[in-house]
């Protein structure tokens, strides 16, 4: 697949054509196209390149970073060039790798090696931790999310309503007329790998039966608000709502579930809200649910999840990039699907995927905040397929 996605121009300006001046980080969600960008900027470029992944390499293997870095540094020496590439996938698996990144970055920077460093990870948790630790004021960072409706549809021709059901998954696309296979790839290859290898493995979890749960669950909901101590009753475990949260941030920075806070000029009581959860991606509701998508399709009511959680989904995906928060809004019986902020402005957006659209919330809030634009998407408003190619920056 020839399929480019706009994340790849920015890395390669910032490699080809700017000094070295920063370690480029590259995180998102597992199977959403880092590595194949990586390989089209080294076909783009002449500079020598070195790549290496940690998959496979010991966690307490410091030095295999500083073995690397070595071969990296001979290259450009035996290439007569005067800058070179090094680029470390999955980077976050090696214990303490911002110490050492530094280490090496420090010195390259002192003998002036025009090694330009790239790192990539799919835990965005991890990642951060050792970037604001050890490389402060050293590294940029590029967010690749899940797949939008855009590029869905130029890559592999995705109508709307697949792209509401199958989600952004670019690996499992060539399977959807088999959606049996598609599901088992989807559970297998995406959902369980996310949860071992980027949550389990790298983070010490004291319950992951109740984390695994808790997934199912808020996949089950997403597009629902529910309290902690309303989640503890439906997983009928010993935990606390305390931990019920740490694990939903862990979820969150695996790219697979978020739990959106209620929005309140109030920072305090916004973060004490209880969460209306949301999936990265609606291929993890559908691979999880029993019926078809031919089936779902015919309940309008169910559909409407499916509908409302794509709208979230393409949300939370822009907001890691483009900066801005997203929200919910409910007061009483008033409820408002999604509220952002923006740079001191405000927007709320109401989905309906019916022929009649309920706007009653949308006026309460516009009652209490009159300052906010209000959006509608579907029935009457905005097409949703309009919506989903809509960067949502544009709206402020």
């Amino acid at each position: 697949m020839n399929f480019e996605r706009s994340h790849k121009s920015l890395l390669l300006n910032r490699l080809v054509d700017e000094k070295r001046q920063f370690v480029q980080v590259v995180f998102g969600p597992r199977q959403v196209g880092k590595t194949t960008m990586i390989v089209q900027v080294l076909k783009e470029t002449d500079m020598p390149s070195h790549y290496m992944s940690a998959d496979g390499v010991s966690s307490d293997q410091q030095i295999w970073i500083s073995q690397q870095w070595e071969i990296a540094r001979l290259i450009i020496k035996q290439s007569e060039k005067n800058e070179g590439l090094l680029i470390f996938d999955e980077i976050q698996k090696i214990e303490n790798w911002s110490e050492v990144v530094k280490r090496e970055w420090d010195l390259d920077t002192m003998n002036g090696t025009g090694l330009k460093v790239v790192l990539l990870g799919s835990s965005r948790i991890l990642l951060q931790q050792g970037l604001t630790e050890s490389l402060a004021g050293r590294y940029e960072t590029t967010y690749m999310g899940h797949w939008s409706f855009s590029e869905m549809q130029e890559a592999f021709g995705y109508d709307i309503d697949q792209f509401i059901w199958f989600g952004g998954y670019p690996g499992a696309a060539s399977m959807i007329k088999d959606e049996n296979r598609w599901k088992q790839y989807v559970l297998d290859s995406l959902i369980e790998a996310s949860i071992s290898r980027d949550i389990l493995m790298l983070t010490r979890v004291d319950k992951p039966a109740l984390m695994r749960r808790l997934f199912v669950l808020g996949c089950q909901y997403s597009g629902q608000i529910l309290s902690f101590n309303k989640i503890l009753g439906q997983l009928l475990d010993a935990g606390n709502t305390t931990t019920l949260s740490n694990y939903l941030n862990l979820l969150d920075t695996a790219g697979l579930l978020n739990g959106i806070e209620k929005y309140s000029p109030d920072l305090i009581r916004q973060r004490s809200s209880s969460p209306k959860f949301q999936v990265y991606n609606t291929a993890l509701m559908s691979a999880q649910n029993d019926l078809t998508f031919q089936e779902v399709k015919m309940k309008p009511d169910l559909w409407g999840r499916w509908v409302e959680s794509a709208v979230g989904a393409h949300l939370i995906n822009s907001s890691r990039a483009g900066y801005f928060t997203v929200h919910y809004w409910r007061d009483h019986n008033d409820e408002v699907d999604f509220v952002l902020q923006y740079r001191g402005k405000v927007i709320a957006i109401e989905v309906k995927s019916g022929a009649r659209a309920q706007i009653s919330g949308m006026e309460a809030f516009k009652k209490k905040f009159p300052q906010c634009k209000v959006f509608l998407i579907g029935a009457s408003g905005l097409p949703v397929s309009q919506f989903l190619q809509t960067n949502p920056t544009d709206l402020f």
